[in-house]
């Protein structure tokens, strides 16, 4: 499958790719476009850019968009975007202190990396952790 985003990923659309990739098709391409770019007639699936299916609504994220479209029922991977919500939208409702240390790690990534690419696999290995610390730490996870 191919998916297009918006250029200069950060902390919600990197965690859609790495869910994707993970979750959906591990052999996913992704092509990251300006924000101004029309994805209409592209031949991808579009992600959290204007016009698209999967991309924010309401109080939720992309991530989680993606996790309702493909019935991914994993307790981890909805905690995991409870505090990516938190960490994409601090703004929105009460920030988990977790969110705080993921959003500046993101920041990091997006700020000391070169390209888009870069950004994706930087984030992959923080979205990795993330995971594995949300099926690790079932109550914790669970109050975020």
């Amino acid at each position: 499958m191919r998916f297009v985003t918006r250029e200069r990923i950060h902390v919600d659309r990197i965690a859609t790719a790495w869910a994707i990739t993970r979750f959906i098709d591990p052999d996913a391409t992704f092509e990251f476009v300006p924000r101004t770019r029309d994805i209409r007639g592209l031949d991808a699936i579009p992600f959290d850019i204007r016009g698209a299916e999967l991309s924010h609504r309401g109080e939720r994220c992309t991530l989680e968009a993606l996790i309702d479209k493909y019935e991914l029922r994993d307790p981890a991977l909805a905690a995991m975007a409870r505090i990516i919500r938190a960490a994409d939208l601090p703004d929105q409702e009460p920030a988990p202190a977790i969110a705080v240390g993921v959003k500046a790690i993101f920041d990091g990534i997006r700020d000391g990396s070169q390209t888009d690419e870069e950004r994706l696999a930087k984030g992959a290995v923080v979205c990795d952790a993330l995971y594995a610390f949300c099926r690790r730490h079932k109550e914790a996870a669970a109050d975020v």
